[in-house]
């Protein structure tokens, strides 16, 4: 019914967080100025490396992602839907999508958020090269809701 999964990564002084569509974490070391949607570098997980209890939730039908960054104490949110087509498959990325588009990377779809919408004060001190704590929760809200009638 409910699967969590940590992530750590680093910030970088290019990290822009402007891509209106995505938000991208990657187990690269180095990051461009074209990487509009990437928050965090040098992850110790992709999407492929997520633990199997938090895909396995990820993938049922009504799913939900609990995404929360956290930087220095700061934190933001960010909710996605999980979808059965989700593969898993990426072993550098695992991104967040408002659109229902799914790669190997996509780890959750429809979200509230993007790279532009996380909290500039959370941006900055990626651009200062912080750690950031990625804690992943997914809940299968159709077993929580017959676990409660």
């Amino acid at each position: 019914m409910l699967a969590i999964d940590v992530v750590k990564a680093r910030g970088h002084e290019n990290v822009k967080a402007l891509h209106r569509t995505t938000l991208e974490i990657t187990r690269d070391e180095y990051l461009t100025p074209r990487g509009e949607c990437i928050v965090g570098i040098s992850a110790n997980k992709a999407a492929t490396h997520l633990s199997e209890e938090l895909r396995d939730i990820l993938r049922r039908r009504f799913s939900v992602l609990i995404m929360v960054l956290e930087v220095e104490g700061d934190k933001d949110l960010v909710v996605a839907q999980g979808s059965p087509r989700l593969t898993f498959t990426d072993e550098r990325r695992m991104v967040i999508r408002k659109s229902g588009y799914i790669a190997g990377d996509t780890i959750g779809v429809y979200a509230n958020k993007a790279a532009r919408d996380v909290s500039r004060s959370i941006v900055n001190k990626l651009r200062q090269g912080k750690e950031l704590t990625v804690y992943l929760i997914a809940i299968d809200v159709d077993q929580l809701l017959r676990s409660t009638s």
